[in-house]
């Protein structure tokens, strides 16, 4: 096995969440940018890419060899097999913007709909409103779908768009004329980039794997039915959670782009990435789901190394809105990826769901933890924690991750451990050494972490709190023979289980960019059920409970569709704004909603962005904060970045200004201001959507210690006057360096309330020179 896959496996199985994520790859697979498109006739395009790489390699047959892909839709392009010369010579010649190295990226998965305000028997809300999504394209990059399972069923589905231009490929195990339909409109897969690197043939790998759409790995069908997936009656994973599946947008049209391979846990080479790109605004779709991000230290926006800001660039330059993960690097701050302002950036949080476990110990005290374990009861048994056989670290042995039994009789018993990792390698660690001894259950004593995962063979393993766990290491030591009793895991929803922001989710402020706010929004993305591969080890009869920010993301897909429906002509800047303003920031029960972390907190924009997703308040939001291609060229001047990169990527002859822009002008439904010293003024400008005549006032509740003044504070729209331009002037009472304090502007007519979150750091002492 080479050192990059060696690299990559252990990544995995360190990081244990499931995201897509970056690995630079020693590669002669080359991606040569060429820019704007030459020609409308996308043959022509590809014949001069052609004769490009003829010229440098010697001839037209050797070119044709050495070609991987010709990109001819989004932007002009191509990636070759090229040696280091040949790549220099190639980025010689006159026309050429720039050659890149190609690289890899990694994989990072029924009550939500419910809780979101979706209910299907409901008759008031987007989903009925929006004929649930009809007529709209989502295209999903991931590891394709599994075709025969049933959330893909076309029943009831209308006719496929006229505007389709895409195409149903057939490869192994999947035969386009019978595996797609009205719901799966779409179905194409990319391996040559990937195989230029893996440098082997796919059969070779460990696993099992398709040259074709056809998903081996599950993460894929997973993602693409809880964006668009049909209703599917009673469905549950061994009991738990049981009710109907569907997508967020159950009548809206699958497009799937298979650009990850179940090598290696999932392989996903940025050559492949931006074929799909460029395909997906050819073929017409509406909406962008991806789970695939580059890992810290990160591209600049500007840096055609980030596939995934390019290739979505050009995707919202066309309308399409590109719904991203935040990364699962959470609680850490500065951790939130994809953070590109016209990306659409999604964090995780919980449900009103959880899987209720009992301990009941021999004092006959019930206590209650967390999993997913659907066995049989274990009734009272023997109850051990593995005392340190020495005064040299006396809580050693204890630990889940080293567990040391110590000659210590644990066959049919239950350990208790602790462990302060918040990933599930410890739990797994633990729970295999516990079986090999002949122990019939693990209880693990972690920082809270609502993401579960089952053990092997449906082994019990419950998660408690250090509190919980706690008490249970005192009544093991009270008593010369503890007992316990453990009970399967129950479902409960409802009230007395309010939603939090996920431990994993990755975190603001945006490090590249901390005027803007990132993530954007949050969305349901611990346990989730959906659909996934027959093959996929963590399924129980075609469907699967999986966490992580790539779970989430699909969500927010499903309800940009259903907004897209019923707003065809709204841009990606429009639904964004609608979805943040609109946001939920406290629970059901309206109390202020908690993230996951050491310790947990209250949560604020830079752990969920506007809030928690309301997909019935972004339906009608009254007012949006509109953006467009000048918008970002805005945002990419007041990055200083320099003009000919910027050109690179718009595609346009860009000259910024002499004198600096400003990015806290940058009309994002968000003020984030990270420096503040001085006095600032800073402009948006907001576009009606609602009620042609109607006057709005505004509310603000300011930061701690800072000042907020708005003019004009009243808005009035009519017939003719649909936008208008507002300053909000901001200082600062404070003396000292602060963190950030968080508050908020709204406008509300009495109907509507668009809120906008204000989040303002002082800075007396900057930790750089530059002022926005």
């Amino acid at each position: 096995m080479s050192p990059l896959f060696v690299l990559v496996y252990l990544f995995l199985v360190l990081n244990g969440q499931g995201i897509i994520t970056n690995v630079e790859a020693n590669s002669n697979v080359h991606i040569v940018y060429l820019g704007e498109r030459q020609y409308d006739d996308p043959k022509l395009i590809t014949d001069s890419h052609h004769d490009m790489l003829a010229k440098v390699v010697g001839s037209n047959e050797m070119a044709s060899d050495l070609m991987v892909y010709s990109y001819k839709h989004g932007f002009s392009g191509f990636a070759a097999k090229l040696t280091k010369s040949q790549a220099q010579k190639l980025a010689e010649l006159p026309g050429v913007v720039l050659v890149i190295p190609n690289s890899l990226h990694k994989l990072q998965t029924t009550r939500s709909w419910d809780f979101l305000g979706l209910s299907s028997h409901s008759p008031n809300n987007i989903l009925h409103n929006s004929n649930m999504g009809d007529g709209v394209i989502i295209g999903v990059f991931d590891t394709g779908l599994w075709p025969e399972s049933r959330v893909f069923r076309d029943e009831g589905l209308g006719p496929v768009p006229s505007r389709w231009k895409g195409a149903c490929k057939s490869g192994d195990k999947f035969n386009a004329t019978t595996h797609c339909n009205k719901k799966v409109i779409g179905a194409r897969w990319y391996i040559n980039g990937f195989l230029a690197e893996y440098g082997q043939p796919l059969n070779t790998s460990e696993g099992q794997e398709y040259l074709s759409p056809r998903d081996a790995n599950g993460h894929g069908t997973h993602t693409a039915s809880t964006a668009g997936g049909s209703f599917v009656g009673n469905v549950s994973y061994k009991g738990l959670g049981s009710g109907s599946v569907r997508g967020g947008a159950p009548h809206a049209h699958l497009a799937i782009y298979k650009v990850c391979w179940d090598i290696l846990g999932g392989l996903c080479a940025s050559a492949d990435i931006l074929k799909a790109f460029d395909d997906a605004i050819h073929d017409g779709v509406d909406v962008l789901s991806l789970s695939i991000q580059s890992s810290i230290p990160r591209f600049s926006d500007v840096d055609e190394r980030d596939d995934i800001a390019t290739g979505s660039f050009h995707a919202v330059a066309r309308g399409i809105t590109v719904v991203c993960a935040a990364a699962n690097y959470g609680p850490s701050a500065y951790t939130v990826q994809n953070s590109a302002p016209w990306i659409l950036t999604v964090a995780a949080s919980t449900m009103d769901r959880a899987f209720l476990s009992p301990i009941t110990l021999g004092n006959n005290k019930t206590l209650l933890g967390q999993a997913i374990f659907t066995g049989k009861e274990i009734g009272f048994t023997g109850l051990v924690y593995p005392e340190s056989s020495t005064d040299f670290d006396p809580k050693a042995a204890g630990i889940c991750e080293v567990l040391l039994l110590n000659n210590i009789s644990v066959s049919g018993k239950v350990v208790l451990c602790f462990t302060s990792m918040t990933r599930r390698t410890a739990m797994l660690v633990a729970s295999e050494i516990v079986q090999e001894a002949g122990g019939v259950g693990l209880i693990v004593a972690k920082n809270p972490n609502d993401a579960l995962y089952s053990c092997d063979g449906d082994f019990p393993c419950i998660e408690v709190d250090y509190e919980i766990g706690t008490k249970i290491l005192f009544y093991i030591r009270s008593t010369r023979s503890p007992l316990v009793k453990l009970s399967p895991s129950k479902t409960i929803v409802g009230k007395p289980v309010s939603p939090k922001v996920a431990y994993f989710s990755s975190r603001g402020p945006n490090s590249i960019a901390p005027a803007i706010l990132k993530p954007d929004i949050t969305a349901p993305g611990v346990n989730i059920l959906a659909a996934t591969s027959p093959l996929d080890l963590s399924g129980d009869g075609g469907y699967a409970i999986k966490s992580g920010t790539s779970m989430s993301t699909p969500h927010i897909s499903g309800i940009v569709a259903l907004v897209k429906a019923l707003h065809p002509n709204w841009s990606p800047a429009a639904i964004k704004s609608a979805l943040i303003t609109t946001a939920w920031q406290t629970d059901p029960s309206s109390l202020p909603i908690f993230a996951e972390g050491s310790p947990q907190k209250l949560a604020n924009p830079f752990d969920f962005g506007g809030g928690i997703v309301n997909p019935n308040g972004a339906a009608d939001p009254g007012l949006v904060y509109d953006m467009g291609t000048t918008d970002y060229i805005h945002y990419l001047c007041a990055m200083a970045y320099n003009n000919s990169a910027i050109s690179r990527l718009t595609l346009q002859s860009i000259v910024c200004p002499s004198t600096k822009l400003s990015i806290l002008d940058v009309n994002l439904p968000s003020i984030t201001i990270p420096s503040l010293r001085n006095s600032t003024t800073i402009t948006r400008t907001i576009t009606n959507v609602g009620a042609l005549k109607t006057k709005y006032r505004v509310v603000i509740e300011p930061p701690i210690g800072i000042m907020v003044s708005v003019n004009p504070d009243v808005l009035v729209f009519n017939s003719t006057i649909k936008k208008i331009s507002f300053k909000v002037t901001i200082s600062t009472t404070h003396k000292v360096n602060t963190g950030y304090y968080i508050g908020s502007l709204t406008w509300t007519n009495g109907v509507h309330a668009v809120r906008s979150p204000l989040s303002v750091r002082t800075e007396l002492l900057q930790s750089y020179a530059d002022d926005y």
